[in-house]
């Protein structure tokens, strides 16, 4: 397979190693008045070892193991030849009640929920995600393996499939978080669209990048996407904020557009830069967690690179275009404040359950018709006093310093 390394599929399990198979004659134990446990004995004294005592010897300690010399054990006659001693205290060779052949076998015999089992350990190329090497050592397993065995996931294989998409939600659990502070913070729903609509271009940023560098989208690039929605999100929010602002200050859409992007160009490129230059060294990290801090870096920098070049470009088309559909009368109809009402609650009660309760009681507050009992009592004209009409109006001030007055009155 392409994805694995070739070679890299490693196991200790090995079936046909040669063994040296013992069968002892019951019988011929009885017979002949031998205990099967000093044939055992008998066997790991000359073929093993056994610890006898320690001595001291010349201001060190000595440890007595017994066992026979190579010359005498390494031959299955050899095998035969030993002896064990009866009850009558007679030499009984071991060939006299045991039969000594070669066989074939596991070196070592594992069981997995009691089944028996052979570890399998693989690697995957550079390049290629983790949770891909999964799918084609599953692919292998289910094409090759004959019906009476299965397979299973372990250590960290396991772990990782138990944990399954938790980062994608995590990562759609924030978008969902910085719309919902968004939308309290302009006290809009439409608003923060243009701030999220940046995100999928972090996030194109990094993917290019990092497939570039020919790295894998593991845990840590994932952290690294999560990171730049908050990072993407700041840019947007510099000239979106601005900009509506300025449209409240009576201004046309476009020309508030153009003048926010004139006024917040300069400090998204100055905060951009500095953080695309402070992540430099994550990309040529080296030693101990080098690979770890690479792919982080890597993600984050080419992120902030897409998100720098094209949200000051599509930044404030999505202003310009959601302000514009906003201010519509299809938009500004009932039925259509009461349908993006109604998505939004269901938003915070994914995100906030507990806030859940709240909103609804502010919405209800917030209707004209909620615990009305009768017309709402009419408001009186302000009545303009001989002296305020006298009073001569004031100078105008330029359009410089009614642009500043507005934008510290927000701030």
């Amino acid at each position: 397979q392409p994805e694995l390394v070739p070679g890299g599929n490693t196991s200790v399990f090995r079936a046909n190693v040669p063994q040296v198979f013992l069968d002892v004659n019951r019988t011929a134990l009885m017979l002949k008045g031998v205990k099967l446990q000093d044939v055992f004995q008998t066997l790991q004294v000359y073929l093993g070892s056994l610890y006898v005592n320690d001595f001291n010897l010349f201001g060190r300690t000595w440890q007595v193991i017994v066992q026979a010399q190579a010359k005498y054990r390494d031959q299955l006659e050899d095998i035969r030849r030993l002896r064990v001693r009866n009850s009558g205290g007679t030499m009984v060779p071991i060939g006299a009640v045991a039969d000594v052949r070669m066989i074939n076998g596991p070196l070592v015999l594992t069981r997995y929920n009691m089944y028996p089992a052979a570890s399998i350990n693989g690697n995957a190329r550079p390049g290629v995600s983790s949770g891909r090497a999964i799918e084609v050592m599953q692919e292998l397993a289910r094409s090759e393996l004959p019906k009476s065995m299965s397979f299973e996931w372990t250590e960290l294989a396991y772990l990782e499939l138990e944990a399954g998409d938790t980062a994608m939600i995590v990562f759609a659990f924030s978008i969902v978080m910085v719309f919902l502070v968004l939308a309290a913070q302009f006290e809009s729903w439409s608003m923060p669209l243009a701030v999220i609509l940046s995100v999928p271009l972090c996030i194109l940023g990094a993917l290019v990048g990092v497939n570039a560098a020919g790295m894998d989208i593991n845990i840590f690039t994932q952290i690294g996407l999560v990171v730049l929605v908050g990072l993407a999100s700041k840019n947007a929010i510099l000239i979106v904020e601005f900009a509506k602002v300025i449209r409240r200050s009576g201004k046309p859409i476009r020309e508030a557009t153009l003048q926010a992007c004139r006024l917040r160009l300069r400090p998204i490129i100055m905060t951009s830069i500095a953080f695309i230059l402070g992540v430099l060294p994550l990309l040529f990290a080296h030693g101990a967690g080098a690979e770890m801090r690479r792919s982080l870096g890597m993600a984050v920098f080419s992120g902030m690179l897409g998100v720098t070049i094209f949200g000051i470009l599509l930044t404030p088309v999505f202003f310009y275009l959601i302000d514009s559909v906003s201010e519509s009368s299809l938009f500004a109809s009932r039925g259509v404040r009461t349908t993006g009402r109604f998505i939004l609650l269901g938003l915070i009660s994914l995100v906030f359950p507990p806030m859940l309760l709240v909103y609804a009681i502010r919405s209800w507050r917030s209707s004209p018709t909620a615990g009305a009992t009768g017309p709402a009592p009419a408001l009186a004209p302000r009545r303009t006093s001989e002296a305020d009409a006298r009073q001569a109006p004031a100078a105008p001030r330029s359009e410089s310093e009614s642009e500043s007055l507005e934008l510290v009155e927000q701030e």
